[in-house]
């Protein structure tokens, strides 16, 4: 019987960690926005790829107390207000000057996945003005894949994308591109933590990368033996 019992909760763990690796924290926004005009921001977790945006009531652990926060450029990055809504967070700001905006969402779940610490991370660019390119010192995202620049991109033209971790560049690392028809595709950086990739329909690009360590150490008073790290940018395409 204790045999039986310590597989179920070997099952359950392996189960929970299965759902955590496929879920995400992202967020949705206007990939250009104009000086004077309200932006609005919607922060979702779940499965972009399956169109699967889980009620706030389901999201894991304490996500849904993240921080959402507004990197002005030229000034010190803001906290935004956001507001709950059925299966997101949503929050605005109004862009005052010509620039890149980023808003990014940095949270360490309280709960461990057994013995392992999440982190979710999202990223999104807002470009007013002629500005597009984004200054990747300024994203304060411990870990990162993002677009280099913030715009409106077209079908069929190359989206270039970078990833980081700690301001160090991922080589060989694996980052999938998920589409707004239920593509997906895994891509494998190059040696300046690169990849690139030509979009086929039009519509919002979630972009993934993960982190996983086997770190022990404490987080809330509970030892941890692993940690991973999820994070996601987003911009849009047009035709």
């Amino acid at each position: 019987m204790k045999n039986f019992k310590s597989i179920l909760f070997t099952l359950l763990l392996i189960a929970t960690a299965s759902q955590l690796f496929a879920h995400a924290l992202w967020i949705e926004t206007k990939s250009v926005g104009k000086i004077g005009a309200s932006q609005e921001v919607k922060i979702f977790y779940g499965e972009y790829v399956a169109n699967e945006r889980d009620s706030v009531t389901k999201w894991y652990s304490d996500v849904k107390d993240f921080s959402l926060w507004l990197t002005v450029p030229g000034k010190e990055k803001i906290k935004l207000y956001t507001t709950p809504g059925t299966n997101f967070y949503s929050a605005s700001f109004t862009p005052e000057s010509d620039g890149v905006y980023l808003l990014t969402v940095v949270h360490e779940a309280k709960d461990l996945g057994g013995t392992t610490k999440y982190e979710f991370s999202s990223l999104a660019a807002v470009s007013v003005g002629k500005v597009n390119a984004i200054v990747e010192g300024s994203i304060s995202n411990p870990l990162h894949a993002s677009a280099v620049e913030a715009k409106f991109y077209k079908t069929n033209s190359p989206i270039k994308i970078k990833a980081s971790l700690d301001g160090k560049t991922l080589v060989a690392k694996n980052v999938t591109v998920f589409s707004p028809e239920g593509w997906s595709k895994e891509y494998k950086t190059d040696e300046n933590g690169m990849i690139e990739f030509s979009p086929l329909w039009a519509g919002r690009y979630v972009i993934e990368v993960s982190n996983y360590q086997e770190a022990a150490g404490e987080h809330l008073g509970k030892n941890y033996t692993a940690a991973w790290q999820g994070a996601t940018s987003t911009f849009e395409v047009t035709k």
